[in-house]
């Protein structure tokens, strides 16, 4: 059995991929439009056009595209941002309150 130790991070954490994602920041909040746009819909235009029900929504922070979240079947906020490279993504569900960087993989 080996007794090495792990190395350990400045907080005395084990230095791990997941205590790099902790400490990663959104290089993309800065850019985004103030106010922020309004949303073009109340809901998923797409999900509704497919004949799905989105779980829950996410609005786009740079247009105001909502789409549906990767919980609901055909995951229709991630492809916006394929297509349209828009990084931040907020929830567009009452009672939320936080954003998505798909660009740095981390809670803005």
């Amino acid at each position: 059995m080996s007794s090495a130790r792990p190395s350990l991070c400045s907080r005395g954490f084990p230095r791990t991929r997941r205590n790099l994602a902790i400490m990663k920041q959104c290089t993309h909040a800065d850019t985004l439009p103030h106010p922020e746009p309004g949303p073009r819909s109340e809901t998923c235009l797409e999900c509704l056009a497919a004949g799905t029900h989105p779980v829950q929504l996410r609005l786009c922070l740079e247009c105001g595209h909502v789409g549906c979240c990767d919980s609901s079947p055909l995951r229709h906020a991630t492809a916006h941002y394929k297509e349209s490279g828009h990084p931040v993504m907020r929830t567009f569900e009452p009672g939320e309150n936080w954003r998505w960087c798909f660009v740095d993989h981390v809670l803005v």
